[in-house]
């Protein structure tokens, strides 16, 4: 329990700072656009480069790991999908009720699985992110293309040009090929990508903090409780189970909680503004989820005792 209270005290700290410092210090959008930006593109990247490229890949169980994170998600997606008549939800509705059911928030789960289990839970959990980032961008942005407001200009480039070029895919990919290479990187090269990589898990969360929204109608509660309940506690007992069966324990299971129980990303609401979503909805289900997550993460990691 001491791990879990380590990895959520940072959290809940930085998450308020980034709160407080949007409202009252820097409340310029192009700031925070831009530190997300780097955070996404440079920063994190960098972090699954050297996290991947130091990990002992053998001790991993790379196909019982995707099993294990991709199945809940699907069975999730199609739950949702099945309840649009019952609930009555519009397309751009749906669209929202399906990403706040699956999308992940790297960030706060790259912070836990740091905390937790130092390099080697930051390897595991960026392992699990080259598994879920495509699987869960390729629901999402079939969904929005599908049940999406087609209003303006909605034109995008092609869904295996933005897996191809996801900078989180790339960056875990990088760190593979160093890996099974067993050729080191040049000492400048490598103390490079460190130094770009020690920003990653402060901004990654002070970006989470300044995104949080708080407005939300009657009908929302509804929908905000549905993708709360799957998202934070159905998708992460349902992974855990599946791991279990595998066998999989340690950090790698520690990994597979997390990955299921983080809260949608702030990046949801960016999708669903250019594609057609309900992103009023999408950023109330966001701002409550992350909240809310604070709770049920170290519940979960409690509870089923896959930290220790």
């Amino acid at each position: 329990m001491t791990g879990v209270a380590t990895a959520i005290v940072p959290i809940l700290l930085l998450l308020g700072g980034g709160a407080a410092i949007r409202r009252w210090f820097v409340s310029d959008p192009s700031f925070w656009r831009g530190l997300e930006w780097m955070s996404y593109r440079v920063f994190t990247p960098a972090l699954f480069v050297t996290s991947v490229a130091s990990t002992d890949l053998g001790s991993v169980p790379l196909g019982p790991l995707a099993v294990s994170v991709a199945a809940p998600i699907l069975v999730a997606t199609g739950v949702i999908v099945v309840l649009r008549r019952p609930l009555r939800a519009g397309g751009p509705q749906l669209t929202s009720l399906v990403q706040g059911s699956i999308r992940i928030n790297t960030y706060i789960g790259l912070v836990f699985a740091s905390s937790l289990h130092a390099a080697e839970g930051t390897a595991t959990f960026a392992l699990a992110s080259a598994v879920v980032v495509p699987l869960v961008n390729v629901i999402s942005v079939s969904a929005l293309s599908r049940f999406g407001d087609r209003l303006g200009d909605s034109r995008k480039p092609p869904l295996w040009k933005e897996m191809l070029v996801n900078p989180l895919i790339q960056g875990v990919a990088l760190g593979l090929i160093v890996n099974l290479s067993g050729v080191s990187l040049p000492g400048p090269v490598s103390s490079t990508i460190m130094l770009l990589a020690a920003p990653a898990l402060v901004c990654g969360t002070l970006i989470s903090g300044a995104a949080l929204r708080w407005s939300f109608s009657r009908r929302d509660i509804l929908d905000i409780g549905i993708t709360a309940t799957v998202k934070l506690i159905a998708l992460p007992l349902g992974a855990v189970a599946i791991a279990f069966t595998f066998g999989i324990t340690g950090p790698t299971l520690t990994s597979i909680l997390l990955i299921t129980a983080v809260p949608t990303a702030p990046s949801a609401y960016v999708l669903a503004s250019r594609m057609g979503g309900d992103a009023r909805l999408m950023a109330s289900i966001t701002g409550v989820q992350t909240v809310l997550a604070c709770v049920t993460i170290p519940l979960l990691l409690s509870l089923l005792n896959v930290s220790s």
